[in-house]
């Protein structure tokens, strides 16, 4: 069976294209945002699983939503999504289209978990050398974790860097058991 990854990106890269074209890419990521949120209400994800209805009413009933919300090309786009049976990809179309505007705006959020808060130079200089390191502007989010005991545990896209104690010692462990 194929997956929501699948469905979602010939939609979530059409819909990053047309708002790139148009230079709404920030707009039509609230417009997605809103939609995203309103098919993942509960409520709502199940009145499109319902086989009743109607592909053309379930497209009505969302668009009754958040219609004044949104532009007539956003309209347009759920309409088709809605014609197609795919509504419920919505969230992971926005997922895809926030993942296609950073690699354009050539930004990456960052999660840095620490044992203990940092301050905002020391943030302030993490950002700097991760976003030189990465070549890319950061967006850094601190999780402090005091199960860490000291060091800290970098999350950016697919690389993890873990400078924990935690997980010095866990490597230790490791080579102690082999």
């Amino acid at each position: 069976m194929i997956n929501n990854q699948t469905l979602a990106r010939p939609y979530a890269k059409a819909a990053f294209e047309y708002a790139s074209a148009a230079n709404g890419s920030d707009a039509w990521s609230g417009m997605l945002g809103l939609a995203a949120a309103v098919v993942e209400a509960p409520e709502v994800a199940e009145l499109l699983r319902n086989p009743r209805l109607t592909r053309e009413s379930k497209v009505e009933a969302v668009l009754r939503l958040f219609a004044d919300d949104v532009d007539e090309a956003f309209r347009n786009f759920i309409a088709n999504l809605g014609e197609h049976d795919r509504l419920f990809v919505l969230p992971t179309v926005r997922e895809q289209f926030e993942a296609y505007k950073a690699e354009a705006e050539k930004t990456i959020d960052v999660e840095l978990e620490t044992a203990y808060e940092l301050s905002a130079e020391q943030l302030e200089t993490l950002a700097a050398a991760l976003s030189k390191r990465l070549d890319r502007s950061v967006n850094p989010r601190q999780v402090v974790n005091p199960a860490l005991i000291g060091g800290l545990v970098i999350r950016a896209g697919d690389l993890v860097v873990d400078g924990s104690v935690r997980g010095k010692l866990s490597q230790l462990a490791e080579s102690l058991k082999s």
